[in-house]
């Protein structure tokens, strides 16, 4: 009994080891769970703080941004307040208008062959010592062939060159006799040279703002030596009704504060007053030969009459002085407003703003002699300019900004309207210019045809000018290209610039808001997205105004293929694209200032995925009929990141639209690139 019972124990005592044991393995697989658990957790938590600490930064850098844009416009605002405040005294610093300011030093820039003028370099015979002397006979051969044509091309180059500066000479020269005759006939008191000097003295002088009007009617009185003139004043819009801009992070927009009404009014009147006293004193600044006993000035703005409705020239200020009574003002010291009123006796309007008028003085119509206007609806309509007069005043543009230029014959021209050479020896060389008075907008088709003509002729650049604008497959082309695009807007901006003259037209009609898919379904673009990677990804735009969609509706993706005027749709891509959008740009809203492009992860099709393997993406854009128009390349994706910005196409001034590259990546997906666009995630 007894063994049995010891052998009953032993049993027993492997039993209970082996239970022992399986829970002491139990629980070690327990706390291995439990602290892989609390890993997995901490991970999580960790992950979590750093995507909060990223959308914090994210968000601080968003705030940060837009408080400075708002401080640059508050900046930008006082600015201009300071130049009105400031604009006698400014202007008072500027040089007098003189006749020498007229002429043209009669000179012309060098001759400078370029490539051209680089020998052909002639075979080494010792190269071929081991070589076949057929070899070397036929290398020699082709380089005195290239040498040949290159002579030839030089002598063609050399004639043409003589040619325009012969040309341009004979220009200058006739120009500048033209001003001697002019200074004689000042001196001699001509009423029509006084009128004519003082009236493009006014009109021309750099005293002036910019955006300031430059319309004057004048006549001369011989016999009192007296200029009488009128000439126009700014509106009260030049007075900004912004006071400043402040960023309201709670709402995340922009809180205009207006100027109060009494200090525009105020400084308005100031400004109309100092515009008074600075055209007298560049008149009489300008008189180097006596002419000048008192000028009569009526400032007048064209305006919708209160009493009529009808467009007039309604006076805000007139004046009468002497030049002995201007010679005593110390300008930069008076108060504008009283030295008008009470040191000169002049009439100043009580409220402009409202166009309150004062009765005018002596008007040049009343002289008795012919009235001479510049400014104003004289400017040269360049919808209607003959079309070989509106190519030599783009030629005379280029040499306006120091270029030799020289239109080309019209039987032979080759594509080319006029042909300058810019001499700066780094960033110069031969320039290709074509010509187009549209109304409408260039095709695409006219860049390539531009492009084909520079590299036919070996150009180094070639500038397409036009009276219309671009659209965004032009400028896709043009896009890494020696090309330069100049619509109307521009081109009319750089006449001014340059003392030239021209506008377009009434203006540009604005476009009318398109019926649902009536845009897309006729003058239209398609991008079409490709990249490398195999990722999967959901490409979707907004349209907005600066950094805010219009409306969640204008935010095109999976759910909302397209916007509610059809301007803008997803649509099936074609060949080698996988995500393709039409795009009817030129009917967009006319609030919208930018069409924002996205990528980002599909999450169903791909939830663990990030942008890591975006690479070679590329933007295809074509026209209506598939015809690729040029490549957009973009940004590559990157680790950790599963939304991004490919870029944005931005309205210009000018109504063209711009392609800017994006990059900006997102760790949160859509959601959160969405939400610093303005749309609220639910």
């Amino acid at each position: 009994m007894n063994r049995m019972s010891r052998r009953s124990n032993g049993l027993i005592g492997m039993w209970a080891e082996a239970q022992r044991q399986q829970q002491r393995q139990q629980e070690a697989r327990h706390r291995a769970t439990v602290q892989q658990q609390r890993e997995e957790e901490r991970q999580q938590r960790a992950y979590e703080r750093e995507v909060a600490r990223q959308d914090r930064e994210q968000r601080q850098a968003y705030r940060q941004a837009r408080e400075a844009e708002a401080r640059r416009r508050t900046e930008e605002l006082e600015a201009q307040v300071a130049a009105l405040e400031g604009l006698l005294a400014a202007g008072c610093r500027a040089p007098g208008f003189t006749p020498d300011m007229l002429g043209r030093p009669e000179q012309v820039e060098p001759f400078n062959p370029g490539h051209l003028g680089q020998p052909v370099a002639m075979p080494d015979p010792n190269a071929y010592r081991f070589g076949s002397r057929a070899q070397y006979e036929q290398d020699q051969r082709a380089a005195q062939d290239a040498e040949a044509v290159r002579r030839q091309q030089l002598a063609a180059y050399q004639q043409q060159y003589d040619q325009w500066a012969a040309t341009t000479l004979a220009e200058i020269r006739r120009h500048n006799a033209g001003i001697g005759e002019m200074t004689a006939a000042l001196r001699e008191g001509d009423p029509d040279a006084v009128v004519e000097y003082f009236s493009a003295a006014l009109y021309a002088s750099g005293a002036w703002p910019q955006d300031f009007p430059h319309q004057v009617s004048a006549a001369y009185d011989p016999g009192a030596r007296q200029l009488v003139l009128d000439w126009e004043l700014p509106g009260f819009g030049i007075v900004p009704e912004t006071k400043s801009v402040r960023y309201m992070p709670t709402a995340d927009e922009e809180k205009e504060t207006a100027r109060p009404l009494t200090q525009r009014r105020a400084l308005y009147r100031d400004v109309l007053a100092q515009c008074v006293l600075l055209a007298l004193r560049e008149l009489f600044a300008a008189d180097g030969f006596g002419a000048l006993e008192s000028v009569a000035l009526n400032g007048f703005v064209d305006e919708h009459d209160p009493a009529t409705g009808r467009r007039t020239h309604i006076v805000l200020a007139s004046v009468t002085v002497s030049r002995q009574s201007f010679a005593q003002l110390h300008l930069e010291q008076v108060s504008a407003v009283d030295c008008l009123a009470d040191g000169l006796g002049g009439q100043l309007s009580a409220r402009p703003d409202q166009l309150a008028a004062v009765r005018p003085g002596r008007a040049p119509g009343e002289v008795g002699r012919g009235v001479v206007s510049h400014g104003g609806g004289d400017d040269p309509d360049l919808f209607e300019m003959d079309p070989i007069e509106f190519e030599a005043l783009v030629a005379e543009l280029f040499r306006a900004r120091g270029m030799r230029a020289v239109m080309t014959q019209r039987s032979n021209d080759g594509g080319v309207d006029v042909e300058a050479l810019d001499p700066d020896p780094i960033s110069g060389g031969r320039i290709i210019v074509q010509v187009k008075r549209y109304r409408k907008t260039v095709p695409p088709t006219a860049v390539r045809d531009l492009y084909g003509t520079v590299q036919g002729a070996g150009a180094n650049k070639g500038v397409l000018v036009t009276t219309s604008g671009f659209g965004p497959g032009s400028y896709a082309f043009a896009n890494g290209k020696p090309l330069t695009l100049v619509s109307g807007e521009e081109l009319v901006a750089l006449l001014a610039e340059h003392g030239l003259r021209g506008r377009l037209g009434g203006g540009a009609p604005q476009p009318k808001a398109p019926a649902p898919d009536a845009a897309v379904d006729g003058d239209h673009n398609v991008l079409g997205m490709s990249w490398s990677g195999g990722v999967a990804l959901d490409v979707c735009a907004l349209v907005c105004t600066g950094p805010q969609v219009l409306s969640e509706d204008h935010f095109v993706f999976y759910n909302n293929p397209r916007t509610p005027d059809g301007t803008v749709r997803a649509v099936a891509p074609g060949g080698a694209d996988k995500a393709a959008l039409a795009v009817a740009f030129e009917a967009l809203p006319s609030v919208a200032d930018r069409l924002v492009l996205v990528a980002a992860i599909d999450p169903e099709a791909d939830p663990d995925a990030d942008l890591s393997r975006f690479t070679d993406a590329r933007i295809r854009l074509s026209d209506a009929s598939g015809a690729e128009l040029g490549q957009l390349e973009v940004s590559d994706g990157r680790p950790g990141e599963t939304a991004l910005v490919l870029g944005s196409f931005r309205r210009r001034a000018s109504g063209d639209w711009d392609f800017v590259v994006g990059g900006k990546g997102y760790p949160g997906g859509l959601e959160a690139l969405v939400q610093e666009y303005g749309i609220e995630v639910a």
